[in-house]
């Protein structure tokens, strides 16, 4: 059910958003945290009331329908996270049902995804009211998250000083760990042969499949004991992607020194 997913390259997306960051209505004094973050934080017409939303989704990842409902829930969620956000008042499910697929798989394995969708937003103490449903040649899971807050709830991701300590919540190495267990068994396995085994792709694979579908939500409590300020979600850019993305939104001149990079990879 796996599929290579298309993600658009993070500097051509830039600049597409150039046109939205410059319109009248994102452009107003609504909005807290705007386009180009993990959340955007929107002032409402009520005072002291605030709309976070994210949405996200992707082609499947791994060969576990049920996981893949999982990893597609928690990832939607990881972006409220980040905003320092431990609650979410609703979740809405984005679902393509693949065209290719034999109807009777399709019905068992959309069944699956939804059912794991559903079981990690009720672990994150929240529910799934709406979404949308289609026919697409691949299937694509994700969603949207939305909360209402007040300004106490959220940490703005700008604040970042210096002697600040930065600390990932997961290990790095999911997308190549996916792309190496797709490669077992063909051809493609042959450029990596010489790093990693079979035995430790697997290992690998099955790592980097049960920390996607992983929540963040200890970590999003624990930036407000702890007083965090700031933090992003890593994923389809990678650390350097998003980490540049994070600089680049400080209301300060920081640098951000990462010299630790746990992985989930184990070579021979």
């Amino acid at each position: 059910m796996s599929h290579t997913g298309c993600k658009v390259p993070q500097h051509e997306l830039l600049q597409m958003l150039e046109e939205l960051k410059h319109g009248p209505e994102t452009g107003s004094a609504a909005s807290i945290v705007g386009i180009g973050l993990d959340s955007c934080v929107l002032r409402t017409s009520h005072p002291g009331i605030y709309l976070i939303q994210t949405t996200d989704f992707f082609y499947p990842l791994v060969d576990d329908p049920y996981v893949q409902g999982k990893i597609a829930a928690a990832n939607v969620l990881s972006d409220l996270y980040a905003m320092g956000v431990t609650k979410c008042d609703n979740m809405l499910m984005l679902l393509a049902l693949s065209l290719e697929m034999p109807a009777e798989a399709r019905k068992i394995i959309t069944a699956l995804v939804m059912k794991g969708f559903r079981d990690t937003c009720r672990e994150a103490n929240t529910t799934v009211n709406g979404g949308q449903t289609v026919l697409n040649p691949w299937m694509i899971v994700g969603g949207v998250a939305t909360y209402v807050a007040s300004r106490d709830d959220f940490i703005s991701p700008s604040g970042a000083q210096v002697g600040d300590v930065l600390v990932l919540t997961k290990p790095l190495g999911t997308q190549p760990a996916v792309n190496a267990h797709q490669w077992l068994n063909t051809p493609a396995f042959d450029k990596i042969k010489d790093v990693i085994s079979p035995e430790n792709t697997v290992k690998a694979y099955k790592m980097a499949m049960h920390s996607m579908a992983r929540l963040n939500l200890t970590a999003a409590r624990l930036m407000h004991q702890y007083g965090a300020h700031g933090a992003t979600d890593v994923t389809g850019f990678g650390l350097l992607g998003h980490a540049l993305n994070l600089a680049q939104a400080q209301d300060e001149a920081v640098d951000f020194i990462i010299d630790v990079l746990p992985s989930v990879f184990i070579t021979f």
